[in-house]
């Protein structure tokens, strides 16, 4: 069994697989800050939840565009479940080949999302990621990581306005009855869910114009993106588990890093 761990800005989304099949999944803040060891009893705690023990583990690798938790995680995961964490960056094989003008300048989550949309549902194709911020990733028939385009994310969004405007309040984000809101929280809520619905189709509508291809698919994933791929007739698929999958494919790639540490 392997331990993979997609590190975001809001949250640390981990599972664990057993060859292919994904056998358990947990989540924790990314925010709050803590030690190698409270990293360490928290995912010894959370893994024994699932019934599986630390010494089942033979590898681990984690993805993270949060560099200032690494250290801890990475320390934690040596010392916790006696692995060698690999960390997806440069010099990683990942099966996808980045052609943006500043390849080192793409996140390790979204080429993760990538290599698992390519390898999953081949290409072209077009991966969206509705998390802290909103990511639209274009990957060619060849595999190659052709262009992106980031948004805020639909919590960012609502928390600007909660935040920003001194009479709005914090709201569960969900889509309401009518687009016709008549008081605040459904106001917010049409905007909110509405605005990323009409941002979403208005953004797949033009890469499709400007890169030409017509045969298109569209994955979705993220913890909102069911909520968004609901209700758009132009995401072909909504997969949850799209970057724990992806995960597990670089870890197949590069098998050999991230096994268990003999120290």
């Amino acid at each position: 069994m392997i331990l993979v761990i997609d590190v975001g800005n809001t949250n640390m989304t981990m599972g664990v697989y057993e060859g292919e099949e994904l056998r358990a999944t947990f989540r924790i803040m990314t925010k709050m800050p803590r030690t190698s060891d409270e990293y360490g009893v928290l995912i010894t705690q959370l893994l024994k939840n699932r019934g599986i023990e630390p010494a089942d583990l033979e590898g681990s690798i984690v993805a993270s565009v949060v560099p200032d938790v690494m250290h801890a995680l990475n320390g934690a995961l040596v010392r916790y479940t006696e692995t060698k964490p690999m960390n997806v960056g440069p010099g990683t094989k990942t099966g996808i080949r980045i052609i943006t003008e500043d390849p080192r300048a793409i996140g390790a989550d979204r080429i993760v999302d990538a290599v698992a949309a390519y390898e999953k549902y081949g290409g072209p194709v077009l991966v969206l990621d509705f998390g802290t911020a909103t990511t639209y990733d274009l990957i060619t028939e060849a595999g190659e990581f052709a262009a992106g385009i980031t948004a805020p994310g639909i919590r960012i969004s609502s928390e600007a306005l909660w935040t920003q405007a001194a009479k709005l309040p914090k709201i569960e984000i969900k889509k309401p009855k009518s687009i016709l809101a008549q008081e605040t929280i459904t106001s917010m809520q049409a905007g909110l869910v509405y605005g990323q619905i009409g941002q979403t189709e208005y953004i797949i509508k033009k890469v499709k114009e400007e890169s030409g291809i017509g045969n298109l698919r569209v994955v979705a994933t993220g913890g909102l993106g069911r909520l968004i791929a609901d209700e758009t007739k132009a995401i072909d698929i909504y997969d949850s588990s799209l970057t724990l999958d992806g995960l597990c494919i670089i870890y197949g790639k590069n098998r050999g890093g991230g096994q268990k540490s003999r120290a």
